[in-house]
């Protein structure tokens, strides 16, 4: 297989944890569990493997222009780096997807927070095998 290997955002000693980066991997994840926050969408999928945690961002333009889109991703990349490592389950795919105007604006500690609460209610919908 050629290409370049995915990229891994830097994380705790349990593990890092790799972007996502191809379309499809974006498109299966629509089409599994998710959990929506006042702040953000979250998708998650179980690939049914042993490999690491992957991750994905998006905004579309109703986020606003590049600037806000561009701070709003930041804000979702920090918060997936501080809680996926201990919170995420290994072999699943993570997406998540900013809200017009309230990503950017939401107080840091309530998206950590909303992280939380979101990942616990998309691993609750399906039991561990």
């Amino acid at each position: 297989m050629t290409g370049t290997p995915p990229r891994e955002a830097e994380g705790p000693a349990t593990g890092a944890v790799a972007v996502l980066q191809k379309r499809a991997d974006f498109l299966r994840a629509a089409q599994a569990g998710r959990a929506g926050t006042p702040a953000f969408l979250l998708q998650a999928r179980d690939r049914g493997d042993d490999g690491g945690i992957r991750v994905g961002f998006t905004c579309s333009k109703k986020v606003g222009n590049a600037v806000a889109r561009n701070r709003a991703k930041r804000r979702l990349r920090e918060i997936a780096r501080m809680v996926l490592p201990a919170a995420g389950r290994p072999g699943w795919d993570y997406v998540l997807i900013g809200r017009a105007e309230v990503t950017a604006a939401h107080p840091f500690d309530a998206l950590l927070t909303d992280l939380q609460s979101a990942l616990s209610r998309v691993h609750a919908a399906r039991k561990p095998k």
